[in-house]
């Protein structure tokens, strides 16, 4: 499947800032499940930035915008190419090993409740363990907007069974990683049938199996990853698997909106 995606991220702050360092993973990985046909990054100082790619695989570009402004647009537009492989990414291009994704984060700590949770849905197989995870979270969590915020850790959305796809990821890694399975962080896009644009991006987990690799659960939707997914970054948890992040100095109060468009076809 083709996927056009235009991911649009708009900075404006009450007073001007003359320096800023934003740190951009906004580059799709291409593998197993998905190909880059086109891709392209606008922003200013984009063609002076420092681009690598980071242990955990991601494509990095740290900019540097020039001159002084109060405000600043980042836009990512191109046409993956997706396949359906029922969530199995396989193997990736990170240089670290997978039990490094064992590691707890503030935002991914078990609970006591999540930890008994976890025990509950251990089966004979690592892979029937995390498809009892996907299916016992999406049944127990509440998919509500309105119930979380960018702050709340795992173990508080757990507690009040409600939150959004974030929340759901978080809860599904920290049960993983109590059943000892390595579990990480994706943010993406998902082009979702009848519907051609989002508010925001998208996000689930990847867990790893020695037999299959790394493996999508969308413990919001209750489904492993199809082609109507794109992964974009991988990250511990969400901040670490943030599209952009940056610093300013001199700004003042910031006005932040994020404007998301996907559509089926090379559009």
């Amino acid at each position: 499947m083709l996927i056009s995606i235009h991911h649009r991220t708009l900075y404006h702050y009450d007073r001007p800032f003359n320096h800023a360092i934003q740190t951009l993973r906004l580059t799709p990985p291409s593998g197993e499940s998905q190909t880059i046909r086109s891709w392209k990054i606008k922003c200013p100082g984009i063609e002076r930035a420092a681009e690598y790619q980071d242990a955990i695989g991601n494509v990095v570009h740290l900019v540097t915008p020039p001159g002084e402004t109060n405000g600043l647009e980042i836009e990512a537009l191109g046409v993956i190419e997706t396949v359906d492989r029922a969530g199995v990414i396989g193997s990736t291009n990170e240089t670290v090993p997978p039990a490094i994704f064992l590691r707890p984060t503030a935002k991914t700590i078990e609970s006591s409740a999540i930890t008994t949770f976890a025990l509950q849905c251990r089966r004979s197989t690592p892979l029937d363990t995390l498809h009892a995870l996907l299916s016992s979270i999406h049944e127990t969590v509440t998919y509500d907007t309105d119930a979380t915020h960018a702050l709340t850790t795992a173990a508080e959305a757990f507690r009040a069974k409600r939150g959004v796809c974030q929340d759901h990821a978080h809860i599904f890694i920290a049960a993983a990683r109590v059943l000892s399975i390595p579990a990480r962080y994706v943010t993406g896009y998902l082009l979702i049938d009848g519907e051609n644009s989002a508010v925001a991006h998208h996000a689930w987990a990847e867990a790893y199996t020695e037999d299959l690799g790394w493996i999508g659960f969308d413990a919001a939707n209750g489904v492993c990853p199809t082609d109507h997914y794109v992964r974009l970054a991988i990250g511990f948890d969400a901040p670490s698997a943030a599209p952009v992040r940056g610093t300013m100095r001199g700004a003042g109060s910031e006005d932040l909106s994020v404007e998301v468009v996907v559509r089926a076809g090379d559009q």
